[in-house]
């Protein structure tokens, strides 16, 4: 699914990897680490990584996050289209997935992930 297109703005508030490190109470390099081993994922934005504020809850980085972004990366979807389809209405969840997500509906949004491929 992956594509050469310039991905379209995800609906979601955006925060800096300095901002994320600071609301997790850990250095930026180990920010760096959480998106390159996809517990989190960021978008560049005017040549600036953030991430979205909503990835990250009571100082903690959410849990559900890392099974379901490594599923659609292995269903093909690359970073940026992983956090579009995230953050867009998924009409099957009747919200979006991390809407579904942190109304602790996981395995829904892992199954419809997997029906992806």
């Amino acid at each position: 699914m992956a594509t050469n297109k310039t991905p379209k703005p995800i609906s979601a508030v955006l925060i800096t990897v300095p901002d994320a490190a600071e609301a997790l109470s850990i250095p930026v390099t180990r920010v760096r680490r959480l998106i390159e081993d996809r517990h989190l994922l960021g978008t560049k934005v005017d040549g600036v990584l953030r991430v979205p504020q909503d990835f990250i809850k009571d100082g903690r980085v959410l849990s559900e996050l890392h099974g379901t972004f490594v599923l659609l990366h292995d269903v093909g979807f690359n970073d940026d289209e992983i956090l579009d389809w995230m953050f867009s209405t998924e009409e099957s969840l009747g919200v979006t997935p991390m809407a579904a997500l942190q109304a602790g509906r996981k395995a829904e949004v892992r199954r419809i992930a997997q029906a992806l491929l």
